[in-house]
């Protein structure tokens, strides 16, 4: 089949990651891949993924349009590169893609216009531009069955019109290789670290990290809290690092392999306050890591076997604290919990199976247009 993708933007990030196994996978199966970006290509060592797919013989485009002003050009540009072809998918991913992409889509002729859903973001705004593009797409593929519920809720998306794939992930780029070495950051090798990584955005919920560090890394003692990433959040957390002292907690900025951070650490932490199936948290189960993670969308899929455990309610610091202590105090309990994320990690949630499941639905979809 041919397939085209497109996608808001191709930093890397867990949407981003996705759609490039994706498109590699169905590539490698034998299907013609094509993919587009409504944003502007990254360069330098964020091209990562755009490499990976033009390594791979797929061909990347970009309408290069990084503002609201740029998108009806985008538009045009989306519109002509469909045109070319006319593939039998167009699959879009992350709102602007959704939105934008779907309407070009339906513009070209493209029969099967494919949504997909992320994230369970409940702004009025966008919920009523993307519930209008929903209308216009055949299926909409959703990360997660809580992201499948918001969908029906929220975007007014016909249950029997979505269907939930999960992510998939590389457990051996995680279990395999070394790990980091916490003295470069001036702390003892053998720290207990709690790790963040994520955009440095509110949705995160960063605050109850600030709020509770004083129980998470205490002072003088091995235990430390260090947050990777980047975003609008990232200058008062540097302020905020300073005050607090380094030698508790420290801000890292955006890595390009974050492997050896997951291997070396106690414990990952994600206390946000929305989500669509966090790749980070999958990330780090494939690190043989235990992970302290609200209730958000997708945390059931990825955290039922341990749910009490591992997981605390949106917003309630004194719970995330109870469960890093359990981490953080018992080694046994971090490496046994972590032994089991991996494992559910390489028998349920595999690249190979997820890209399975959208080319079977693809297929579906393609034979049911056949039969009109």
């Amino acid at each position: 089949m041919k397939i085209d993708f497109a996608i808001t933007e191709l930093f890397v990030g867990g949407a981003e990651r996705c759609l490039t196994e994706l498109a590699i996978g169905l590539n490698a199966a034998g299907d013609d891949v094509r993919v587009f970006s409504i944003g502007s290509l990254p360069t330098g060592e964020r091209s990562l993924l755009v490499d990976r797919l033009r390594a791979n013989g797929i061909d990347v485009r970009s309408a290069n349009a990084d503002s609201p002003w740029q998108f009806v050009r985008a538009h045009r540009e989306l519109v002509g590169w469909l045109s070319e072809r006319r593939p039998e998918v167009c699959q879009t991913f992350l709102f602007h893609a959704n939105t934008l992409g779907t309407f070009a889509a339906k513009s070209a002729g493209v029969p099967i216009r494919v949504g997909g859903l992320r994230v369970a973001e409940s702004n009025r705004l966008r919920c009523a531009v993307e519930r209008r593009a929903v209308r216009s797409m055949t299926s909409l593929v959703c990360v997660s069955e809580a992201v499948q519920v918001f969908a029906s809720e929220q975007l007014k998306c016909p249950i029997e019109k979505s269907i939930s794939i999960d992510n998939g992930v590389d457990v051996t780029r995680f279990s395999v290789g070394d790990c980091f070495d916490w003295t470069t950051l001036g702390w003892h090798r053998q720290s207990c670290v709690t790790l963040f990584v994520g955009r440095l955005h509110p949705q995160k919920g960063i605050e109850l990290l600030r709020e509770q560090v004083d129980a998470i890394a205490p002072a003088c003692s091995d235990r430390k809290l260090l947050i990777v990433g980047d975003g609008p959040l990232q200058r008062s957390l540097d302020r905020w690092c300073e005050q607090i002292g380094t030698t508790r907690v420290q801000r890292m900025p955006w890595q390009l392999d974050i492997a050896p951070l997951m291997r070396a650490c106690r414990m990952l932490v994600l206390p946000s306050r929305y989500e669509g199936m966090p790749n980070v948290v999958m990330e780090a189960m494939a690190a043989a890591r235990p992970v302290v993670c609200s209730r958000a969308e997708g945390a059931r899929e990825l955290l039922a076997h341990h749910w009490a455990s591992q997981t605390f309610e949106v917003g309630d610091g004194r719970a995330m604290v109870e469960r890093i202590d359990a981490f953080a105090a018992d080694e046994s309990l971090a490496s046994q919990t972590g032994q089991i994320n991996q494992s559910r990690m390489r028998n349920e949630f595999s690249i190979a199976a997820m890209v399975d499941a959208y080319r079977a639905h693809y297929r579906l979809l393609n034979t049911r247009r056949l039969e009109v």
